[in-house]
C-alpha cells in the first residue's frame, strides 16, 4: 500500500511540472503574440500619420474668401500667368489647364501643348471644360472675380491678383501662399530674398538720381499715362523712380494723355509698353514708330537716349510671378545709372 501511495505521489508532482512548462509556453507565445499585434498597431497608425499629412490642407485667406486648399494638388487650373510663371519656375508639374483664348507669354509657350487643356479666354472661361477636368484647385486674379461663385461650385478656388496700392506685399503673400500650398517654401524664400537684393540697390540708385520718368501704354494710335498706385506703378513706389506727374489719376486702364502732354512733361526718362505687341499682333517697332514723333524729340529722354520700351509680356501678360517680377526689376535696374 505504501509503495503504491508512493508511486502515486511521484506521478502526480511529475504531472504537475509538466503543466507548469505549458502555461510558460502558452505565456510566451500569448507575449510574443501581444508583441506582434503592437508592432502592427504602430505601423498602421504611422501609415495613417502620413497619409493624413499628404493629404492635409491649407487655409488661404484671399480677396474674395477664406478657402481650405489641399497640399499639393493634383490637378490645377490656373488663369493667371503670373501664377503660371511661379509654378513653372518653382517646378511644379499639377497645372491642367490654362487659358488659351488669348495671348500666352512666349517664355511659357510650353503650355500652348495639347498637355494642358485650354479652359477658355481670361474674361470668358469654358465652365464645361473645366468641370470635365475636375480639378483640385482653380487660381484666378481680377478678370475672373466675378465668376467667383460659378467657378467654386466646381472647385476651391482661390484669388492670387496683385493688388498695385500695394504691389510688393501683395506679391509676397501671393508667393508665400503657392509655397505652402505645394510644399514649396524654402524655394520661394529663396527666389524672394534675391529680388529683394535686386531691388535694395535699384532703389538706392534711384534714390539719388535728379531723373524723373513717365510711363506710358501704347495701344494702337492712343497712350495713356501710368504714376503711382497703378498699374505699373511699382516703377515708381517700390523700385524708386521718381514720377515727373504726381498728379496722375490711377487706374487699371490708365489715364488718357496726348503726346503734347508727355512734351509738356518733359521726362527725363521714358518707359513704354507696347500693348499691340502682345495682344493685337503688331510689332514692337510700330510702338517706336508712334511714340518717337516730333513731339516727343523736344523731351529729355528723347535727347539722352533714355526712351525704354519694356517687355510687355513681363509687364502686361504675366506680372506678379516669380520670373516677371525679377525680369521687370532687371529691366528697370538697367536704365538707372
Amino acid at each position: 500500500m505504501k509503495k503504491f501511495s508512493y508511486a502515486l505521489l511521484i506521478g502526480l508532482i511529475l504531472l504537475f511540472l509538466a503543466a507548469c512548462g505549458s502555461d510558460e509556453d502558452n505565456n510566451t507565445d500569448d507575449n510574443a503574440s501581444t508583441d506582434t499585434n503592437t508592432e502592427e498597431t504602430t505601423e498602421t497608425e504611422t501609415e495613417t500619420e502620413g497619409e493624413e499629412a499628404a493629404s492635409g490642407t491649407v487655409t488661404v485667406e484671399h480677396e474674395l474668401d477664406t478657402t481650405e486648399v489641399p497640399v499639393n494638388p493634383e490637378k490645377v487650373v490656373v488663369f493667371d500667368f503670373g501664377i503660371v510663371d511661379t509654378l513653372d519656375k518653382l517646378g511644379v508639374e499639377s497645372i491642367a489647364g490654362v487659358a488659351k483664348g488669348g495671348t500666352i507669354p512666349s517664355y511659357l509657350d510650353k503650355y500652348e501643348s495639347d498637355d494642358y487643356e485650354n479652359i477658355g479666354s481670361l474674361k470668358e472661361p469654358d465652365f464645361e471644360k473645366i468641370s470635365e477636368i475636375n480639378p483640385d484647385l482653380i487660381i484666378i486674379s481680377g478678370r475672373q472675380a466675378s465668376l467667383y461663385d460659378q467657378l467654386v461650385e466646381i472647385a476651391p478656388t482661390i484669388h492670387l491678383g496683385v493688388d498695385t496700392t500695394d504691389y510688393m506685399n501683395s506679391f509676397k503673400n501671393n508667393m508665400e501662399t503657392v509655397g505652402q500650398i505645394f510644399d514649396k517654401e524654402a524655394e520661394v524664400e529663396e527666389e524672394l530674398t534675391a529680388i529683394d537684393d535686386v531691388i535694395a540697390d535699384l532703389n538706392e540708385r534711384a534714390e539719388a538720381s535728379d531723373e524723373k520718368a513717365l510711363i506710358i501704354l501704347a495701344n494702337d494710335d492712343k497712350i495713356s499715362a501710368y504714376g503711382t498706385s497703378s498699374r505699373f506703378g511699382i516703377i515708381h513706389d517700390v523700385f524708386g523712380v521718381k514720377p515727373v506727374d504726381e498728379n496722375i489719376d490711377a487706374s487699371t486702364h490708365g489715364m488718357n494723355v496726348s503726346f503734347e502732354y508727355v512734351m509738356e512733361q518733359n521726362p527725363d526718362i521714358l518707359y513704354v509698353i507696347d500693348r499691340g505687341a502682345v495682344v493685337g499682333g503688331a510689332e514692337s517697332e510700330s510702338a517706336k514708330q508712334l511714340v518717337e514723333n516730333e513731339l516727343v524729340e523736344n523731351t529729355n529722354a528723347y535727347k539722352n537716349d533714355k526712351i525704354h520700351y519694356l517687355n510687355p509680356e513681363f509687364w502686361y501678360l504675366s506680372g506678379g510671378g516669380l520670373v516677371s517680377v525679377s525680369e521687370m526689376v532687371k529691366q528697370i535696374d538697367e536704365t538707372i545709372e
